[in-house]
C-alpha cells in the first residue's frame, strides 16, 4: 500500500496536466490579410477565452451598417490567405509562406461544407491543390514554380465558389 500512494499521486497529476491540456490549441488572433481590416477577418476583437467562443463565428456590428454575411468573410479569408501565400512564394520565402497557408484550414473549414452542397467538382479541387501546397511547403526544397501553379487553380476554385 505505500508503494501505491506515490504512484496514485503522480498519475492523478499527470491525468489533470493531460486534461488541462486538451482544450487544443484555438488561435485567438489572426493576422487579417492584405488590403482588409480586422474586422473582415477575425471573430472579434478581443481574444476569444473559451474554444465555444472562437469557434463560433461572429460579425462585428455597427449601429448604422447592415451585417455582411460570414460566408463572405471567410471567403474574402481564403482569398487572403492565398494571396499572401502567393506573395511570399514569389519572393522565395516559404517559411513565410507555410505560416500565411497554415490560416487557409481556419477559414475553409467555415465554409467547406457549403462549398461541397455548391459545387463538389470545385471542393475536390480546393481539397487537392490544399493538400498539394501542404505539402509542397514542407519540402525541403520546395518547388516555387509548382506552388505558384497550385495556388492560382486554388484562387480560381476559390473566387468561382465565392461567388453568390
Amino acid at each position: 500500500m505505500n508503494r501505491f500512494n506515490p504512484i496514485l499521486i503522480v498519475s492523478l497529476i499527470s491525468l489533470m496536466a493531460l486534461v488541462g491540456c486538451s482544450k487544443g490549441e484555438e488561435p485567438t488572433a489572426q493576422t487579417p490579410p492584405a488590403g482588409s481590416s480586422v474586422s473582415e477577418t477575425s471573430p472579434s476583437s478581443t481574444p476569444a477565452t473559451s474554444p465555444e467562443t472562437s469557434a463560433s463565428p461572429t460579425a462585428t456590428t455597427k449601429a448604422d451598417t447592415a451585417v455582411s454575411p460570414t460566408a463572405n468573410t471567410d471567403f474574402k479569408g481564403l482569398e487572403g490567405v492565398v494571396t499572401n501565400t502567393k506573395a511570399a512564394v514569389e519572393a522565395g520565402n516559404f517559411a513565410k509562406a507555410k505560416g500565411e497557408f497554415d490560416k487557409f484550414e481556419d477559414f475553409w473549414s467555415k465554409v467547406e461544407d457549403g462549398v461541397k452542397v455548391k459545387s463538389p467538382n470545385a471542393y475536390k479541387e480546393i481539397e487537392d491543390k490544399s493538400d498539394e501546397l501542404k505539402a509542397g511547403l514542407k519540402a525541403s526544397a520546395p518547388n516555387k514554380q509548382k506552388l505558384l501553379t497550385a495556388l492560382a487553380s486554388l484562387n480560381k476554385n476559390v473566387t468561382s465558389v465565392a461567388k453568390p
